[in-house]
């Protein structure tokens, strides 16, 4: 195992999970060649890439920067971690991660959540287009009230812990 750590790098498992993503990339390729798309999907994702370079990275960039300067994440000093304290966790980071993950949801899921394919959907489905909305709302709730509760007992268990004076230790 040592030998094979040394010429490869990392451990088997490592070169065993890029394997199999690369199996199910060339799956997929495979797939729209076939399929005849291939132009279709080539328009699609350089439009997919052009838009996220060119105008969501720097949206985004921008709302967190000024993220980080409504927190004060820029004033915090960097973490030191020493025997008696925990490091203070950032609340910016509970903060990125459910917008990040809400952000997500409405991208995949903006034509329902926004209702602009109510027809097409009833016709595919059979069902009717409510609540997707309110759904979606609550989730968003829902990851933002978690991630301030695991803030919360971040920040708890990060305070110092009371050391008893040397008058209040017990005797043996």
């Amino acid at each position: 195992m040592a030998g094979f750590r040394r010429m490869y790098g990392s451990n088997p498992l490592h070169l065993l999970a890029h394997a199999g993503v690369f199996f199910i990339a060339g799956w997929a390729i495979n797939q729209i060649l076939r399929a005849g798309f291939v132009i279709n999907w080539i328009a699609w994702f350089l439009g997919a890439a052009l838009l996220h370079d060119l105008v969501l990275l720097p949206l985004y960039s921008l709302l967190d920067r000024g993220l980080m300067i409504t927190t004060g994440a820029r004033r915090e000093p960097p973490p030191v971690a020493d025997s008696a304290a925990r490091a203070r966790p950032r609340a910016i980071n509970h903060l990125r991660v459910p917008a990040v993950v809400s952000a997500i949801l409405l991208l995949v899921y903006f034509p329902l959540i926004l209702g602009y394919s109510s027809h097409n959907y009833r016709f595919d489905t059979g069902h009717a287009l409510a609540g997707y909305t309110r759904n979606w709302l609550l989730i968003c709730a829902g990851l933002f009230l978690f991630s301030a509760l695991v803030y919360t007992v971040r920040v708890i268990r990060s305070r110092p812990r009371a050391v008893p004076a040397a008058d209040e230790q017990p005797s043996d």
